[in-house]
């Protein structure tokens, strides 16, 4: 689909990988679909070939967005997917702005006029951050202590604290689609830390994010997800992915130190 119509007014362009996650995925696609405000929003779900019941959700709502169900190579493929599909389009518009949200996670009411409204007032601004909480099975609130460490962090935030952990809540970043197409895709090669590998050559290029204090999203963490059950893993691709931007050894170091401690609380916490 390809239009030169010239469009002054906010444009989303959001992504949902997914794959069988039907028990969250109809949470999910309300949440991008019931924002409100003078915008309008693109959006885009890769599922992976599900085996449960999620096709059939997509297809409820196929007036509404555009999707496909087939085999992919992972979570960073279907990003991927998502981003090929919205460079097809060519809307005229200085003002589009690029999310993905994942499957098992949701936007909060909102969320998309209040990041609207932030770039359109700081046309300099080329990404951002928001407050996201973090949500269990059934969306109550867990982790509280995590949510508010990291939101302190980000009060007094500079660029290299960037290498030392990962601040930065993945359901409320926001990119605008200039800088996307200046950074190019995600890392296929990443299975848990694609979004941080993003973040630090975001920083690189445009340098720190804007913050929003306001709460604009869900991350939810259940049995099943990557942040539940693979966070061993997880911790060691993150590290990494810091090695591919620094080699100052304070920072490693810090790091390292600090994805220890990190681990002694999950395991405290399981």
């Amino acid at each position: 689909m390809q239009s030169n119509l010239k469009i002054s007014k906010t444009i989303f362009f959001i992504v949902t990988p997914s794959y069988n996650q039907a028990q969250f995925l109809e949470r999910t696609i309300q949440s991008v679909l019931d924002q409100q405000g003078d915008f309008d929003t693109y959006y885009f779900v890769a599922d992976g070939g599900s085996s449960d019941n999620s096709k059939q959700i997509l297809q409820k709502f196929a007036k509404q967005l555009s999707f496909v169900s087939q085999k992919d190579a992972g979570q960073t493929n279907a990003i991927n997917k998502g981003i090929a599909h919205f460079k097809d389009l060519d809307l005229g518009s200085d003002q589009i702005i690029f999310a993905y949200i994942n499957s098992d996670d949701y936007y909060l009411p909102d969320a998309f006029s209040t990041v609207s409204e932030y770039f359109q007032k700081y046309p300099e601004t080329q990404w951002l951050a928001a407050d996201a909480k973090i949500v269990d099975t059934m969306g109550s609130e867990i982790q509280l202590l995590i949510r508010l460490y990291k939101k302190l962090l980000r009060s007094c935030y500079f660029p290299a604290l960037l290498h030392i952990l990962n601040p930065l809540p993945q359901p409320a970043v926001f990119i605008r689609w200039d800088a996307i197409k200046q950074i190019g895709e995600f890392d296929e090669s990443l299975k848990f830390t694609m979004d941080y590998d993003y973040w630090q050559r975001l920083q690189a290029t445009f340098g720190r994010p804007s913050f929003l204090p306001q709460t604009l999203a869900a991350f939810r963490i259940h049995k099943t997800s990557k942040g539940g059950s693979q966070f061993v893993a997880q911790f060691a691709e993150e590290l990494s992915v810091v090695k591919r931007y620094t080699t100052n050894r304070l920072l490693l170091y810090l790091h390292t130190l600090h994805t220890q401690i990190i681990l002694l609380a999950y395991r405290l916490l399981k």
